[in-house]
C-alpha cells in the first residue's frame, strides 16, 4: 500500500505499514534527517515538525495519519541552503551545542514567532515546554527568540 505524502511541498511516497512512526520514514525513507529520534515517546521536541502548519511530534504520529496532509520539517526552513531568521539568531547567540534539540526548537519556536510576534521571555520559555536541550542552558535560545521578535535579529520570521 502505497502512502501519498506532501513533504516540504514535495509529493512523495512511502510504503511503510500505515503505524510507522512518521520520524522514521522521514529519516529512513526520504534521508530527511534533522528531525531527531531521541526520545520516541513525544516528550523531548527533537523530532517536531510541522503537521498541516501546526507542531507535532514526528515520532508520535502514523505515517498513515499523514497521508494526504502537509508535512514541513527542519529542512524546509533553510531553502537554497539560507538559514532562516531564527536559524542565524541561533548561531549569532551561539544557542546551540550538540545540535539534536536544535531542529525541534526551531520548528517549534519559528511557528511561536509567526503567532506571537511580540512576545515576553516568560511566553518563549512557556513556548519551550516541549522541547528539551541537556546541553545548555535555554538562556541563549530565549535570548535568540527575542532578538528575533524585537528586530535585532535576522528578519522574517512566518510559518
Amino acid at each position: 500500500m502505497s502512502i501519498s505524502l506532501h513533504i516540504n511541498g514535495e509529493e512523495r511516497h512511502s510504503n511503510s505499514a500505515p503505524l510507522t512512526p512518521l520520524a522514521d520514514v522521514l529519516r529512513d525513507e526520504f534521508f530527511l534527517t534533522g528531525a531527531k529520534t531521541v526520545c520516541r515517546e513525544g516528550f523531548c521536541g527533537a523530532c517536531t515538525v510541522w503537521l498541516d502548519g501546526k507542531p507535532a511530534m514526528s515520532c508520535l504520529v502514523p505515517v498513515g495519519m499523514a497521508a494526504g496532509r502537509e508535512v514541513l520539517t527542519i529542512e524546509s526552513q533553510a531553502p537554497d541552503d539560507v538559514l532562516s531568521p531564527l536559524q542565524q539568531a541561533f548561531e549569532q547567540h551561539d544557542a546551540v551545542q550538540c545540535g539534536m534539540c536544535f531542529p525541534g526548537m526551531v520548528m517549534s519556536l519559528t511557528s511561536f514567532l509567526a503567532q506571537t510576534p511580540d512576545p515576553s521571555r516568560e511566553q518563549v520559555k512557556a513556548a519551550l515546554s516541549g522541547n528539551i536541550c541537556r546541553c545548555t542552558g535555554y538562556e541563549r535560545i530565549v535570548d535568540a527568540a527575542m532578538s528575533v521578535a524585537r528586530g535585532t535579529g535576522a528578519k522574517g520570521i512566518t510559518a
